[in-house]
């Protein structure tokens, strides 16, 4: 699965070169201009990682990480901007960023900082657990309740979508974009399939599942629940 990066950017110039460079390394991109898309985005979305201006329009890249840090948006923020004194610098990573690039900048630089934000955060992030779930993203590997549960590379991938995302919903799109990495406009069934895969492999004859379907928005895994 393609690691999903979020580009915001009000130079069209800018946004179509770091839109390419990203893409050329395999990674799934979207890109908006202003700080009001990027806020909805980080909230809605579960990117991997976020390239942010500081320049916006209207909302400034500072408040849209300030923002997003407030809401608990996790992920981690590289911030890109023109002004590169010290008091900028510490005013971006006060805000919550992460890391901080000054333009002009090589594209070398730019992806040896993405992968080294990349690096840290899989050193942070420990198992997810949800409901007697461990899935563990070092090893790949899943149990509940002490019982080892074997996952397809898609399997795996669906669901650390899902737990990584737990007590909120999971669009159709999202999944299907970010783990087939094309979008069916919810109107195939495969990814209903793999649902239906995971809810055999993980729950326990006759209980309710841990993945619970949303009608008419997609998914959510926490406590067992009827759907």
């Amino acid at each position: 699965m393609a690691l999903t990066v979020l580009v915001v950017e009000d130079d069209a110039s800018v946004a179509r070169f770091l839109d390419q460079a990203l893409r050329e390394a395999d990674f799934d991109t979207r890109v908006v201009d202003t700080g009001s898309d990027a806020l909805r985005e980080a909230k809605k979305t579960s990117y991997d990682l976020i390239l942010l201006d500081v320049m916006l329009p209207g909302m400034s890249g500072i408040e849209v990480c300030r923002q997003a840090r407030a809401v608990g948006v996790r992920t981690p923020i590289l911030m890109i901007t023109a002004r590169d004194t010290l008091a900028d610098k510490v005013e971006g990573l006060d805000s919550g960023a992460d890391d901080y690039i000054v333009k002009p900048f090589e594209t070398a630089e730019l992806m040896a900082r993405i992968r080294a934000l990349l690096r840290r955060e899989a050193v942070a992030v420990g198992p997810l657990k949800v409901a007697g779930l461990v899935l563990d993203p070092h090893s790949r590997t899943a149990e509940r309740n002490g019982r080892t549960i074997h996952l397809s590379h898609t399997e795996y991938a669906l669901l650390e979508m899902l737990m990584r995302k737990a007590g909120g919903v999971v669009t159709r799109q999202d999944i299907l974009r970010q783990v087939w990495q094309y979008d069916f406009g919810g109107r195939d069934n495969v990814l209903d399939v793999y649902i239906s895969y995971l809810r055999d492999k993980l729950d326990a004859p006759g209980s309710p599942s841990i993945i619970k379907t949303v009608r008419g928005r997609g998914y959510m895994i926490g406590e067992e629940s009827a759907v």
